[in-house]
């Protein structure tokens, strides 16, 4: 028999695009969206469930389904669209927290894979030029979407650690771009003059949002556990994406990116976290080396192409230029 997949915060389009994308998979007999409110678009062979990871409940429906595979993409990046901080903080921590009581409560799970995120390693003047999955922020994150990934993963190594029999596969991965996507990021090339911190030019990479669903897909079907970066080869300098897409850079010292960023973005929503003016600052960059040789997933896009692809998208040519720093693009 195939799989039984629970997935997560459906109602989001990434969520929603996965489940979607992953019912096609013959080895996947069924898909199960979870959330609190129902997705907007087309699910297909996908069957929604109306139900909060918060509460409880979550463990009955688990149980009644025989879940065996959970990819918990429940996990919110800005506040905005979630009622404020706290409630953001609410449904990324104490949904997860929820979510994997149940999962070592449910005998029928066997996998989990959790989408995180490279927002956990931080960005400072300190750090290495590539993370490894064994690296650590040189400082802790006290608040915010930084600190919701890192308590989040901690309370998945706790899980991996009760219930050994099952595989846990978390998934680091960077900015995803494309033609669909939605998120600050994307909001931020949408201005239609691009801060840049005066004095700093960060790397930046990228996933392609198909190749999101790829490797979510690859980590579901293949007894692969372990953590792992996700991220397209090569990284772009934040100059040259704002050359590709042919829009012009505003330097401005660090402190007034916040304030000149909402005054330009007229009716764009681009939230400007203070992890993202960090990245924006001192960039980053991952090791993707345990990605192809131990997860056996190869990015179909490399991080200029799925950057090319999102300026595309915008209407906007974005010519190759120079390879990027650290790979082809």
């Amino acid at each position: 028999m195939g799989r039984v997949v629970l997935v997560t915060g459906i109602s989001r389009d990434i969520g929603r695009r996965f489940a979607r994308f992953a019912a096609a998979d013959p080895s996947i007999d069924r898909i199960i969206g979870v959330d609190v409110v129902p997705p907007r678009g087309d699910i297909g062979n996908v069957s929604f469930v109306r139900a909060d990871i918060r509460n409880p409940v979550i463990a009955k429906v688990i149980a009644r389904e025989d879940v065996d595979t959970v990819v918990h993409m429940s996990v919110i990046a800005t506040p905005g669209g979630s009622g404020g901080r706290n409630a953001m903080k609410e449904i990324n921590v104490i949904g997860s927290m929820q979510l994997l009581a149940a999962c070592q409560r449910a005998a029928s799970v066997k996998h989990l894979v959790v989408k995180s995120s490279t927002t956990v390693y931080g960005a400072s003047s300190r750090d290495p030029a590539m993370f490894t999955e064994d690296m650590g922020p040189k400082k802790l994150p006290r608040a915010g979407y930084s600190r919701d990934v890192h308590e989040i993963e901690g309370y998945v190594r706790g899980f991996a650690r009760r219930r050994p029999d099952v595989r846990v596969t978390t998934l680091r991965c960077a900015n995803v771009m494309g033609p669909h996507v939605v998120s600050p990021m994307s909001a931020f090339f949408r201005l239609p003059t691009i801060p840049m911190v005066l004095g700093y030019d960060p790397r930046l990479q990228f996933l392609h949002e198909q190749d999101l669903n790829a490797v979510l897909r690859h980590s579901v079907v293949n007894d692969v556990e372990g953590t792992f970066n996700i991220a397209g080869d090569g990284v772009l300098m934040l100059s040259q994406a704002i050359r590709r897409l042919g829009k012009l850079p505003l330097p401005v010292p660090g402190f007034a990116v916040a304030p000149v960023g909402s005054v330009l973005r007229s009716r764009l929503r681009a939230e400007f976290s203070p992890e993202q003016l960090s990245l924006l600052t001192y960039g980053r960059g991952v090791d993707t080396t345990r990605m192809r040789d131990m997860l056996g997933f190869h990015p179909t896009y490399t991080t200029g192409e799925a950057f090319a692809d999102f300026g595309r998208s915008l209407g906007l040519g974005t010519s190759p230029g120079p390879a990027p720093v650290g790979g082809t693009a």
